[in-house]
């Protein structure tokens, strides 16, 4: 049976009416909580100015069964959910009434949400008006029409949460098992030579200060695309030649240099694909290494590495590793032959691991493909005629 026959079917010839969100919902604005009151755990999460709690309070002013939109920071994001809750000052919770489902709500609101997102005023922290959503149009199905559609989406979220904790879990158990053969493989007895960073790379710092992207040109490698071992260009902002040319002064980063991030998220090293394609942006480092590039990759990435960086962090609630840190990591250097050698073993443990790593977010996206296109068949329903008057 098509789903439209099933939905004609559950209709059973009912004109769903429309009407403006204003008047099916009561829209209540949170209430603010300051920083001293929060708790870092507790019975009720509270929810500010993004989906993830803020923080915890010992009341709630929220009851479950609930949906709610970000009005600030993370503004248009659509909420729900199913036990209490602390909404501060910048949720808007959307009471309900008799005539609409709160879940049935959400999931519509989920299809609309492109054009909430419209509404939102970008500024230095983006915002969303009441007035922007009080007219938005929402379809009033028979409540029992209302309960059939969210317990088929609510399936195919549960079918997508059940496959991203399996296929988690699968990742953890390859990467942990990865990491603990990489470890084995990189201990080396006492008769090994040692050698810091300095001694075995040319490190180049980047400019510290911040550039004026453009919508095309050569990529700028940033901290948030230091990871998964090779960098990205696909996904780097952009810069035009002047600015190019300005953050390569020091130096032109080459196929198989090193990349390493210095601030926030501190440590991570990826390897650059190509040669003369990027330049560096502020808060990383450059490693034009003078032995084997992946053998290298992987004794930074390893316990040898990651360990010396985190006793060597500095900074306090910005972490910040020094260049002195950097060129002071430890290096054991074996010959050229070992390095080779070790450098492809631990490139095929780190594949097996990749090949999940990328499979994980295409299984999710299909399952999430698969609830979109049945939220919107089953959500689309036809608007009644507007009769033109003379």
């Amino acid at each position: 049976m098509s789903q439209l026959g099933y939905m004609e079917k559950l209709l059973d010839g009912i004109e769903v009416e429309w009407r403006d969100l204003e008047e099916v919902v009561k829209i209540q604005r949170g209430k603010r909580l300051v920083k001293s009151q929060l708790e870092t755990s507790g019975n009720y999460a509270v929810y500010q100015n993004s989906m993830t709690p803020l923080g915890y309070y010992y009341e709630s002013n929220a009851k479950a069964d609930t949906t709610f939109i970000i009005s600030a920071g993370a503004a248009g994001e659509i909420g729900y959910s199913d036990v209490d809750f602390w909404a501060a000052d910048d949720v808007y919770l959307l009471l309900t009434q008799d005539s609409i489902a709160s879940k049935f709500l959400y999931h519509f609101l989920l299809l609309q949400q492109y054009k909430i997102l419209a509404q939102v005023r970008r500024a230095s922290i983006p915002r969303l008006s009441r007035i922007a959503i009080e007219k938005l149009q929402i379809p009033i199905p028979p409540l029992n029409v209302q309960a059939e559609i969210v317990r088929i989406l609510d399936t195919f979220t549960e079918l997508t949460a059940e496959l991203t904790a399996e296929l988690t879990a699968e990742l953890t158990a390859r990467q942990q098992q990865y990491e603990y053969y990489r470890d084995e493989l990189l201990t080396f007895d006492d008769e090994v030579e040692w050698k810091t960073l300095g001694e075995i790379a040319d490190i180049y710092d980047s400019l510290h200060k911040t550039p004026k992207y453009s919508e095309n040109g050569l990529s700028m490698i940033r901290v948030t695309n230091i990871k998964g071992g090779y960098v990205n260009l696909d996904e780097t902002l952009k810069v035009d030649d002047e600015v190019f040319l300005d953050f390569t002064k020091k130096y032109l980063p080459q196929r198989n240099d090193l990349v390493m991030s210095r601030v926030g998220s501190y440590g991570n090293v990826a390897i650059i694909p190509t040669s003369n394609s990027a330049c560096m942006g502020q808060n990383t480092v450059v490693i034009h290494p003078k032995i084997h590039n992946k053998y290298l990759y992987h004794i930074l990435t390893s316990n040898i590495g990651q360990s010396f960086i985190e006793i060597n962090v500095g900074g306090g609630n910005q972490k910040t590793l020094s260049l002195k840190a950097i060129r002071a990591i430890p290096i054991p250097i074996v010959c050229e032959e070992e390095q080779s050698n070790l450098a492809d073993t631990l490139d095929k443990f780190d594949a097996l691991t990749t090949s999940l790593t990328e499979g994980l977010p295409r299984e999710i996206e299909l399952r999430q493909q698969q609830y979109e296109y049945y939220r919107d068949l089953l959500l689309s329903f036809p608007k009644p005629e507007v009769v033109a008057h003379d």
